[in-house]
């Protein structure tokens, strides 16, 4: 599997509660997070240098500031503080095909470092534990964890408590306008609701399911709000995150398919990015990893 494309799958928030805010200012949040079979792909090929670059096409993010680069760096820097006379260089060039828009509360760029850090402790054989990377993956950032662990899962705390979740693997349609919405200016709103009553686990499907972060979103990005408009003739829509992705559930695939139709003949939404995906509560990357240690 030489230069293999490794995925780094997008996932749903299906819900999305705020139980309080925190003396540090993060916030504590309940949410259920859910993978869906539409990825970025990432391609590893060794150096010998200890050189990391990363290379993608319309990508404007600085590779000083890419979460992929310092999801790499913390890797081989953890590694070498446990080994100081490890002599091996480890360096990697990093192909990006970026497919999940920046911003669209998809978890893109969480789930490229996690990509990130199973890919090279696997192929730099570091031999480091899912609880390890896990770790280092909330030092990059909150939903770095649930990609490393790869299940569907409720999250609480900051999102890093996961406890796994078997969920239904519906169809969704998932509905994308053109804007880029700040998470930090979402969690930063004075309006954003911070007082949702706690759920517990064994009482989850007896809720109802919502995303506080909507009212705040529709209110400062107006075509979040056509989104879920339009997607809410069809089906009931929700936004993902702090968006501005919205998305519906269909029991099948040619439902999805069929909505997905009229929502590209709308002159509205036609030029957005629309596409279905199935659910799943296993990652495409640990299914990913698990073929590539079978091969070597």
């Amino acid at each position: 599997m030489k230069n293999a494309a490794w995925p780094a799958p997008a996932k749903l928030n299906l819900m999305l509660h705020i139980t309080g805010r925190r003396d540090d200012g993060y916030h504590e949040l309940q949410t259920v997070f859910q993978f869906i079979d539409f990825s970025d792909e990432l391609e590893f090929t060794l150096r010998n240098d200890g050189r990391i670059i990363r290379q993608c096409e319309n990508f404007d993010v600085a590779e000083n500031e890419d979460i992929i680069i310092r999801a790499a760096n913390l890797l081989r820097d953890t590694f070498l503080q446990k080994n100081p006379a490890y002599a091996v260089a480890f360096g990697v060039d990093i192909t990006l095909k970026k497919n999940i828009p920046m911003g669209a509360g998809l978890g893109g760029g969480s789930s490229d470092a996690a990509t990130t850090l199973l890919a090279l402790n696997a192929l730099w054989n570091m031999q480091f534990s899912i609880d390890e990377l896990a770790e280092m993956g909330l030092r990059l950032g909150a939903d770095v964890p649930v990609f490393v662990r790869g299940f569907a899962a409720f999250a609480e705390g900051v999102g890093e408590k996961l406890s796994p979740v078997l969920l239904e693997e519906n169809w969704y349609l998932v509905l994308i306008p053109p804007v880029h919405v700040s998470t930090k200016e979402v969690f930063c709103n004075l309006d954003l609701t911070r007082d949702c009553s706690a759920i517990k686990l064994c009482d989850l499907s007896r809720h109802e399911w919502r995303n506080v972060c909507t009212p705040v979103v529709i209110k400062e990005y107006p075509m979040v709000l056509q989104a879920i408009d339009i997607i809410g003739r069809y089906a009931k829509a929700c936004m993902s995150g702090t968006g501005a992705s919205v998305f519906a559930s269909f029991k099948t695939k040619a439902q999805a398919e069929e909505v997905l139709q009229q929502i590209r003949n709308n002159p509205i939404s036609g030029s957005w990015i629309c596409f279905v995906a199935r659910g799943l509560n296993k990652s495409p990357l640990h299914q990913f990893l698990e073929s590539w240690h079978a091969q070597v």
